[in-house]
């Protein structure tokens, strides 16, 4: 009977001894976690690191095409001719501003030739398919910088959606085992659920870490695209107008003197 009775102080001793951990610091609660809780942990963590590497990446990339753009728009002002702007634009290959210009040159010399090939004499009518082709690719060169702008942002999309849901189904998951234990155990003070419920909330945590500088990088990198698909779509207008201007300019001066048959009509 006595023994008995040792018996069950000592197990009541032990129901009511905290739960010991080997220390107190966010490393040894991870490290304790369960398994289940340590795999979205890391799912946590693999997302974060993608997202910060995209965040510099992207920073870098827009930062790098606004200063080229604006070396653009000064060799643009100052230019002397197309041709020779074109050759000085290859230089500036992270520029989108450059890239709508080049892609809409490029066109303007293809149907040139093709135009002066097939040796059509209504200028008006031939400045309108050369205006018309050549704002289509420039449409065609503004959705491919967008969409090159716009590389790898769904990621952080992703993580700013995902990642405080991954981070709870963790934390539940956690809880879940927590309360298992409590149940083997048969004692639920604070000091047997604390713990497990301490380490639980890491997940959390750590998906609320991962998923708030990706939303903020998200909102501002949308912000900045914006602003560039505003200033492409501004640099085209004037680029087109320009072209018209130039055309009916060489127009006018072709009725006033005909030009040799062997001068480029469309060269500008």
């Amino acid at each position: 009977m006595f023994t008995q009775f040792l018996t069950a102080t000592a197990y009541a001793a032990d129901l009511a001894t905290p739960y010991q951990r080997s220390g107190d610091s966010v490393l040894d609660m991870i490290f304790n976690a369960g398994p289940m809780v340590k795999f979205v942990l890391l799912i946590l963590m693999a997302l974060s690191i993608g997202c910060w590497c995209v965040i510099v990446l992207k920073y870098r990339l827009i930062r790098r095409a606004n200063r080229e753009s604006g070396q653009f728009i000064s060799l643009f002002r100052q230019r002397k001719n197309y041709s020779a702007l074109y050759r000085d634009s290859e230089k500036l290959s992270d520029s989108h501003l450059a890239e709508i210009f080049r892609v809409g040159y490029a066109e303007l010399s293809r149907l040139g030739k093709s135009l002066e090939t097939k040796n059509l004499l209504d200028l008006s009518a031939s400045s309108e398919v050369l205006l018309e082709n050549v704002e289509r690719a420039i449409n065609g060169g503004m959705t491919s910088e967008r969409q090159r702008l716009e590389r790898f942002l769904p990621l952080l999309a992703t993580t700013g959606s995902t990642a405080p849901f991954i981070g709870l189904f963790g934390t539940v998951w956690g809880i879940m085992t927590s309360f298992q234990q409590i149940g083997i155990k048969g004692a639920a003070n604070l000091a047997v659920v604390a713990p497990g419920i301490s380490e639980a909330l890491i997940a959390t945590a750590i998906g609320l870490g991962a998923a708030i500088p990706a939303v903020v990088a998200y909102n501002h990198f949308s912000n900045k695209i914006r602003g560039i698909e505003n200033e492409m779509s501004q640099f085209s207008a004037d680029y087109l107008n320009m072209l018209k201007r130039d055309l009916m300019r060489k127009g006018r001066q072709e009725e006033a003197v005909p030009s040799q048959a062997n001068e480029p009509r469309f060269a500008l």
